[in-house]
């Protein structure tokens, strides 16, 4: 029995700049981050705003970069981890398409007062999203190169830098 070529996709930059807007960006954090920091003083909006910034990055680049190690020690197929993100993409949409149909939800709680504890929970799920998550997990599994990778990071710190310039505004 043959064994058929692994197809690789690739995106262009323009699409994963789009990708990464959709699913790290600052569209959707805007509206969470307005809400919960909205009676927090400027200088503690920064510090928090800076932090979440930091955890985000850490958080993304160390989990897709772990996530694509554990691919390959586990001889685990990039088709399936692109059909597993599927799956979430699905999920999600759904999630977005009916929450209109549900009551209003409760105002979330209030911030901690530690900055840091702020930011950590401004940065999950608000700005670190599975599906983010996953959409660079998958793009760097994909990646034929060392350009091409450091081309995906770099877009990556592009939209993360975004999200900073959306918090601090």
């Amino acid at each position: 029995m043959q064994s058929t070529p692994e197809v690789v996709s690739v995106l262009s930059t323009g699409a994963i700049v789009t990708l990464f807007v959709i699913t790290l960006g600052p569209i959707k954090i805007l509206g969470p981050f307005v809400q919960q920091t909205h009676d927090v003083d400027p200088a503690t909006v920064k510090q928090i705003a800076t932090r979440s910034f930091l955890f985000s990055l850490i958080t993304v680049v160390v989990s897709a970069l772990a996530g694509v190690a554990l691919l390959q020690k586990w001889q685990i197929s990039v088709a399936s981890l692109e059909f597993a993100g599927g799956l979430i993409f699905l999920l999600v949409g759904l999630r977005i398409v009916l929450e209109q149909y549900q009551p209003a939800g409760a105002a979330p709680p209030p911030l901690p007062p530690s900055p840091i504890a702020a930011a950590l929970r401004l940065t999950f799920p608000t700005v670190v999203t599975p599906y983010g998550i996953a959409a660079v997990m998958v793009l760097l599994a994909r990646s034929t190169s060392t350009s091409r990778t450091l081309t995906i990071l770099g877009i990556l710190v592009a939209v993360m830098l975004l999200n900073l310039l959306a918090m601090l505004s």
